[in-house]
């Protein structure tokens, strides 16, 4: 049952970002846009059950909930708090999901696995680490030729500046590796 340290707020003013003393999972993101998508995962499905609740992002010691603008944050904070201090903590099953989660995008040459790991490494250095702190991540969905298709979780999902200015951001910095690529939000 993971305690929260703290409560933080986002660049996106209708997502909250809760951090934990101990682990979730270990390195495995849990995203889901609605209950529907989220009824596998007990944690997601109990932020869900709670009023204005729109999103829930979630990895290792830190959950993000975004609502949807019509509830009061102190109030909806304390119902978002007991669902994640029931949450077991990460156990050894997340090790598997991690190595599965870590596996090549399917169907990728050779050629295209070194460039998106590449790519992949710059932005764990150059992207990632600010996306997180602000209570969001960013999956790469695809390598297709060259446009590199890209998913915002968490808090970065809803935000306007994601959507616009840190999509560019990312492009221009990653064409400094590839000229020609295009890099798209899903």
């Amino acid at each position: 049952m993971p305690k929260i340290a703290e409560i933080e707020g986002t660049p996106n003013r209708n997502a909250l970002k809760f951090i934990l003393k101990e682990p979730l999972t270990w390195g495995v993101t849990r995203s889901y846009d609605n209950a529907e998508q989220a009824q596998d995962d007990p944690l997601a499905a109990a932020l869900f059950d709670i009023d204005h609740v729109t999103n829930v992002f979630y990895v290792d010691r830190w959950v993000t909930v975004t609502q949807d603008g019509g509830a009061d944050w102190q109030d909806l904070a304390r119902e978002i708090a007991d669902p994640i201090r029931a949450a077991p903590a990460a156990d050894a099953q997340s090790a598997d999901k991690v190595a599965a989660a870590t596996e090549a995008i399917a169907g990728l040459t050779h050629e295209d696995q070194q460039r998106l790991d590449v790519i992949n490494e710059m932005l764990d250095e150059e992207v990632r680490p600010y996306l997180q702190n602000d209570g969001g991540d960013l999956h790469v969905m695809g390598l297709e030729g060259n446009i590199l298709s890209v998913h915002y979780q968490g808090a970065c999902g809803t935000c306007p500046s994601s959507i616009s200015g840190t999509l560019r951001g990312i492009q221009n910095m990653l064409r400094s590796i590839e000229p020609d690529l295009e890099v798209v939000a899903l």
